[in-house]
């Protein structure tokens, strides 16, 4: 192990004897009482020394035998010590990748602020890379989230959607304004392959030479349309809920985005669920929605570019956090906010009895995915 403090949290004396790791209430935490010499020692570790050069590092200073060894105990059980040669197979070769780990340097810092183990933030982004995503369309928040999830390292993003690019599709995160005019797709696979770290990984890399494609870990749900992710037709997610796919929904619809449900199939609720929970509620919603969504009256799509860049982006947190094995609010729950007061909402989406996918059964038996397990479920 070669001890290292956590760059990402800044450190400050709070006084004579405990020192703050971090800023912000979430992540800050307090350490004492540490003395002037243990002090001087925290300095050193910074990724280059071993135990035993620590050790003698430590002797010089006078201070007593173990010492070295009880700080940096101390430290891991804080969560403040990364070490820059752990995490794994996968970590190592990140670190070869040299312009795509230092691309991923933020992404690395704040993932090593949420994960305490030493090692934990390099090893979930650099697992990202065999990761394949699916976004279903290229409209204004579809290009950005498939745009940012590139960025983050996800190693296959594959944007599906027809016809050809709009003026209205370009984005600043999105679609260029130079793609106004080709496929949508094309472009789209343009952005994704211009927004990645480095290539995506060939065939030949992955860990089963057998398999030539991942299986897809998660598709997400962001049509031009906002009404189709506001309210999703449950019949396009038949294939999704009978292959155990995890699904998330985002959109823009009338100046209101929404994120979520991330539906884990028979688990958590799904599109059925929904349009049957709102029925029960609501008698004149199965025929609005026919009437919504036969197209027969055209609307302009009230999708302002900043909201719709929010909704991107909080969708990709959330399609990320699910990735690196964490359940994300979205977990069977729908967040939502509106112009102009931009006051994030959420509400708990509950598993229909009535619902083919079974969510309801296995939820009233108790059989919910701990959070441990998502990561597993999506990547196996």
């Amino acid at each position: 192990m070669h001890p290292m403090m956590k760059p990402a949290l800044r450190r400050a004396w709070r006084d004579r004897q405990s020192v703050q790791f971090g800023v912000t209430p979430a992540h800050a935490v307090t350490l004492g009482p540490v003395d002037t010499a243990t002090g001087a020692l925290m300095e050193l570790l910074d990724g280059t020394r071993g135990l035993p050069l620590l050790r003698e590092e430590a002797r010089a200073m006078g201070l007593p035998d173990g010492r070295a060894e009880a700080l940096v105990n101390r430290l891991t059980a804080a969560g403040l010590l990364d070490d820059p040669t752990a995490g794994g197979p996968a970590a190592d070769a990140l670190r070869r990748r040299t312009t795509a780990h230092d691309r991923l340097r933020p992404d690395l810092a704040a993932l090593s602020v949420i994960h305490p183990e030493p090692g934990g933030a390099a090893g979930r982004v650099a697992a990202r890379r065999a990761i394949r995503v699916q976004v279903r369309g290229a409209g204004r928040v579809g290009a950005t989230i498939a745009s940012t999830l590139s960025a983050a390292g996800v190693g296959r993003v594959e944007v599906l959607d027809g016809g050809y690019t709009e003026p209205a599709d370009v984005a600043p995160g999105g679609l260029p304004a130079e793609a106004v005019g080709t496929r949508r797709d094309a472009a789209a696979r343009r952005l994704v392959r211009r927004t990645a770290p480095d290539r995506p990984p060939r065939a030949a890399e992955a860990k089963e030479p057998a398999v030539s494609e991942p299986g897809l870990s998660l598709v997400v749900v962001a049509p031009r349309d906002g009404l189709a992710a506001y309210a999703p037709p449950p019949a396009e997610a038949e294939e999704w809920i009978t292959t155990g796919t995890p699904h998330l929904y985002a959109g823009v619809v009338e100046a209101t985005g929404v994120v979520g449900p991330l539906v884990l199939p028979g688990c958590t609720a799904c599109a059925g669920c929904m349009e049957q929970g709102r029925a029960e509620h609501d008698p004149g919603r199965p025929r609005l929605l026919a009437q919504w969504r036969s197209g027969r009256r055209r609307t302009v799509t009230a999708c302002d570019i900043a909201l719709a860049t929010a909704v991107a982006g909080m969708a990709a947190c959330h399609a990320l956090s699910f990735l690196d094995g964490e359940a994300p609010t979205s977990t069977g729950a729908r967040w939502e906010v509106s112009l102009p007061q931009l006051s994030w909402r959420s509400e708990l989406v509950a598993p229909h009895l009535d619902c083919a996918c079974s969510a309801a059964g296995n939820t009233e038996r108790g059989h919910t995915p701990p959070v441990g397990s998502i990561h597993e479920t999506m990547t196996g």
